[in-house]
């Protein structure tokens, strides 16, 4: 029996890449260098007018002739990963992947003279970005992957006090209009609270990339102080668990988003109604809190590469690629937020209302650095934990921490075998998303759940390997595609409500990697 193994083979990369539209550009027939970029409008024929810019002046042995295709950078990891050989010489991800990356020998490291320049002429948070075992292993792109506070000038008007979110509820409460923030949905903007009250989460990698060790004050006096705040907003009738800033079409007064949320929010309320600014803080026991956030990062990254002469050039390029010039055109063209401290300065970046907003905010706010995968279910609890506990009642407060605190302790502990293994996790079994349910590995590369469910309409779930999103199978067999959707009982013709065990068949290659996924329910 061959044995399963993290994740899919390269066909399923590229079938996902043409699923997303990508568009290919190509310099010369016989191209002699890929690279992936955002799938973003222009920002590939961008790319290949910077690169024909860089031959102009490229004096080295190897002369690049690339191809550019659009991938984006939430699954361009993972499709470097399903077989780094074959992947881009050069590639563009989100930040929280560069543990990964590392740790699977995908990203060759720039040299000591143009890392020392890195750490010089990027921002803080970019730096962090781009280390591992606090070494420098790829280039920062951009400094604007993080979030802060939209707001309707018609509601939130200059008498209403944007600093205070007792505040800001008020007048959210007396306008019927909705305060839009995730909350029960997503751990990334959880933590707002807790970094506001103080508390830390930092994870620890060795030089390959695997966790070894987390810092985390969640679980504290300081932690109940955020839990408390976060009820300020979570238990009024104004709130909504959102990021999404189509919600300013549906009667949302305030969105605490990104820069991606811009043409939205302009598109549902007009640019002249749309007001920016950093997040407010929250009062507990008299005392104000200023609520953090995270602020990330896109990186570059650079495939090891055999000849010396191309490693070479790819890391030229890739410094070009993330220098100055070319992030104030990608800013200029796109909005994209420059991690480069003189692209920063510049007056129109400055003067920006978005980043400029997002620039308070990142005062308080927390790089983030590499966090183990897992974490993201863990903590999103926390927001759920807060709206279900009476007010301020602290007992249930500090129980959910415990739960939250020994979940984290856990991870660590993870065995192999563990991060092997494939589970069940949704709105099933009476959970909501917050725990794995058992699957038990028979012949043939089949998984299939320990229990039998009652899954009715309203069920629905994913299957995922190691506890975490990295690899997972969703809607309609789909694997590796976070934006899949659920998997629900409509997508087995002819079922009916009722007990089934939950069974996944892989087709594996002879490399061991996965290229498919069938997922059935059998009768109980």
């Amino acid at each position: 029996m061959k044995k399963t193994r993290k994740i899919v083979a390269l066909v399923i990369a590229l079938v996902m890449v043409f699923a997303l539209g990508v568009t290919i550009l190509t310099a010369c027939d016989n191209s002699n260098t890929l690279i992936w970029v955002s799938e973003s409008d222009g920002v590939a024929d961008l790319t290949l007018q910077q690169i024909e810019r860089f031959n102009e002046t490229w004096e080295g042995e190897f002369k690049i002739k690339a191809k550019i295709q659009g991938v984006s950078e939430a699954d361009s990891a993972t499709q470097v990963l399903t077989d780094v050989e074959s992947a881009p010489d050069i590639y563009c991800f989100a930040q929280d992947q560069t543990a990964r990356l590392q740790e699977a020998a995908a990203l060759s490291a720039p040299g000591s003279t143009a890392q020392t320049k890195i750490e010089a002429e990027n921002d803080a948070s970019a730096v962090t970005a781009v280390k591992v075992g606090g070494k420098v292993v790829c280039y920062p792109l951009t400094s604007d992957n993080g979030y802060f506070m939209f707001y309707d000038k018609r509601v939130i008007t200059d008498s209403v006090d944007k600093t205070d979110l007792a505040a800001l509820v008020a007048a959210c409460e007396a306008a019927k209009k909705n305060f839009c923030m995730e909350t029960s949905t997503s751990a990334w903007y959880v933590a707002s609270f807790f970094f506001g009250a103080g508390c830390v989460s930092t994870w620890t990698t060795d030089t390959s990339g695997k966790f070894v060790s987390v810092n985390d004050t969640f679980n504290s006096d300081l932690g109940v102080i955020a839990m408390r705040g976060m009820q300020q907003l979570v238990k009024s009738s104004c709130h909504v668990s959102s990021s999404d800033a189509d919600q300013f079409s549906s009667g949302a007064a305030i969105v605490v988003t990104g820069t991606w949320g811009i043409d939205a929010a302009v598109k549902a309320i007009g640019a002249e109604n749309v007001g920016y600014a950093e997040l407010p803080s929250y009062t507990v026991d008299g005392k104000a809190y200023h609520m953090g956030s995270f602020s990330g990062n896109k990186l570059m990254g650079v495939k090891p590469q055999t000849d010396t002469a191309k490693a070479q050039a790819m890391h030229a390029l890739a410094q070009y690629l993330t220098s100055k010039e070319c992030q104030l055109e990608r800013f200029e063209k796109f909005g994209w937020g420059p991690s480069n401290l003189e692209a920063q300065a510049d007056d129109a970046v400055k003067n920006d209302p978005a980043l400029t907003a997002l620039a308070a905010q990142n005062v308080h706010a927390i790089p983030q650095g590499q966090i183990h995968g897992s974490w993201w279910d863990v903590a999103k609890v926390l927001g759920q934990n807060a709206y279900d506990a009476d007010k301020d009642d602290v007992t249930a407060l500090q129980e959910g921490l415990k739960k939250y605190a020994d979940k984290l302790d856990d991870m660590l502990k993870m065995t192999p075998e563990e991060m092997r293994a494939w589970t069940v996790i949704g709105s099933i079994g009476g959970t909501s998303w917050d725990t794995d349910l058992e699957m038990i590995e028979g012949p043939d590369n089949v998984w299939t759940s320990k229990d039998a469910f009652d899954i009715d309409d309203s069920t629905a779930f994913k299957i995922r390997q190691g506890k975490g999103w990295d690899c997972q199978v969703g809607a309609n067999n789909a694997l590796n595609d976070g934006g899949s959707g659920d998997i629900k009982l409509e997508q087995f013709e002819g079922l009916a409500a009722g007990k089934y065990y939950i069974k996944v068949t892989f087709t594996v290659n002879d490399a061991g990697n996965i290229t498919a996924a069938n997922v059935e329910l059998v009768a109980a």
